[in-house]
């Protein structure tokens, strides 16, 4: 199933196509040192296509700015191409979001308020099968996964997703397609309450979390599931590393966001780069709302490591809506842009003109 099926599924019809006026876009602080320009998209490989396809397609994307792949698959014909016309090939992989132990290991399985298991009552739909962070050999069997892949040689680095607990609160616009009003944390989509967790989260602050009577609003238990998320991610970067590859992950829009709708606080993580999922059109925001997210997530990241604005092609409804879009990631301080869709010749050329000012 292609990646968000279940999000892009949700997305309404006709969008206003019009124009925001003004912009708060900001040039970086002066003296500020900006990370290297680099552009990717997320893609998953087509078994059918040919060299001569891979080569045509590659080299229309290195000529107009894109820098790297996320591809969604192991595919060595794809991933060689891609390395021969200079880009970089990265392996995207979800992470807690992965049903293929369900029935194997169905214990290590998230659950939520109502102590229901989604290995067997899954959330919204059908494939949302999230793993449970504070199980160890949870973490254990993700870090084989990585070193798996990771060993091979024609992999540039490791790109998670679905790095995160599941989403206790959907995007706006889906609230309408599933008949859901999430206006409160409701306990049929809050993750996870497991014996593990509950005993972990004793032992780290010495209240049995049934003790509290409202632990959807309860900071540390909050704050141990951000933790839980955290500790299994800087694990897999410090493999990466001892690989000597990269590893980034896709990420929800800005800091807020992340750690309000999926308890997932990205700014504490040890990447070499991170892509929020900065869709306008999820959220019922307008084109400037990029802007306005970008600054959010590089002033809390501080320099640490670059932010490549995440771009959902399909939100656009205009040509100026995405050369806008762009424009407004580069001049809040994104270190480039993730296209999210297809790349067709039009959104390449946009790019090619509205990166080629910010290119060494």
């Amino acid at each position: 199933m292609n990646k968000r099926e279940f999000i892009k599924a949700g997305l309404l019809a006709g969008l206003a196509t019009q124009l925001p006026g003004g912009s708060k876009a900001m040039a970086p602080a002066a003296g500020k040192k900006r990370h290297k320009l680099k552009n990717w998209v997320w893609v998953s490989p087509n078994l059918k296509d040919t060299d001569d396809d891979l080569k045509t397609r590659y080299a229309a994307w290195k000529t107009a700015g894109i820098t790297g792949i996320f591809f969604e698959a192991d595919s060595e014909m794809h991933f060689r191409a891609a390395k021969a016309l200079g880009l970089e090939a990265h392996r995207w992989m979800w992470t807690f979001n992965r049903a293929e132990q369900v029935t194997t290991h169905p214990e290590w399985y998230s659950k939520n308020r109502n102590g229901d298991s989604c290995a067997d009552k899954p959330p919204y739909v059908n494939y949302y099968r999230w793993l449970c962070p504070s199980r160890p050999e949870v973490q254990q069997y993700l870090e084989q996964q990585v070193n798996d892949i990771l060993d091979k040689d024609y992999i540039d680095g490791i790109h998670l997703d679905y790095v995160r607990y599941c989403d206790v609160v959907l995007p706006v616009n889906l609230w309408a397609k599933y008949s859901i009003v999430q206006t409160s944390e409701l306990p049929q989509y809050d993750y996870c309450y497991c014996e593990v967790c509950r005993a972990n989260f004793k032992a780290q602050y010495g209240i049995e979390l049934s003790d509290i009577e409202y632990p959807e609003a309860s900071l540390s238990w909050r704050l141990f599931r951000y933790n839980n998320i955290i500790r299994v991610v800087n694990s897999l970067s410090a493999i990466a590393h001892q690989h000597k590859k990269l590893i980034t992950a896709a990420v929800f829009p800005t800091p807020e966001v992340a750690r309000r709708n999926v308890r997932q606080d990205w700014t504490n993580f040890k990447l070499d780069g991170v892509c929020p999922m900065i869709y306008h059109g999820f959220y019922k925001e307008k084109v400037t709302w990029i802007g306005d997210a970008v600054a959010e997530g590089v002033h809390f990241l501080a320099g640490e490591f670059p932010l490549y604005a995440g771009l959902y092609l399909s939100d656009f409804k205009s040509d100026d809506e995405l050369r806008q879009g762009i424009q407004l990631a580069l001049k809040n301080g994104a270190a480039g842009v993730s296209f999210f869709g297809n790349p067709e010749q039009r959104v390449l050329d946009i790019l090619k003109v509205e990166t080629s000012d910010w290119r060494p």
